[in-house]
């Protein structure tokens, strides 16, 4: 799918830098930051979920510890 992307000056330069410095191209840059902020959405979803498991299942534990 084509897309075009509007960048400001700083940004454009900013992805120009990263693209540079990873020997890659400027769309492999955006590409790699989409499916890093989605596994970094994922991995804290998944910890919110764990945590609350936790806090659920000692939650009697967690209060005597509390007081």
């Amino acid at each position: 799918m084509a897309m075009t992307l509007r960048l400001s000056k700083e940004d454009e330069h900013v992805l120009a830098r990263l693209a540079k410095e990873d020997g890659t191209s400027r769309q492999a840059v955006i590409v790699r930051a989409i499916h890093e902020a989605a596994a970094r959405r994922e991995h804290e979803q998944r910890v919110a979920d764990a945590s609350a498991r936790i806090r659920n299942r000692y939650a009697e534990v967690l209060e005597r510890l509390g007081r």
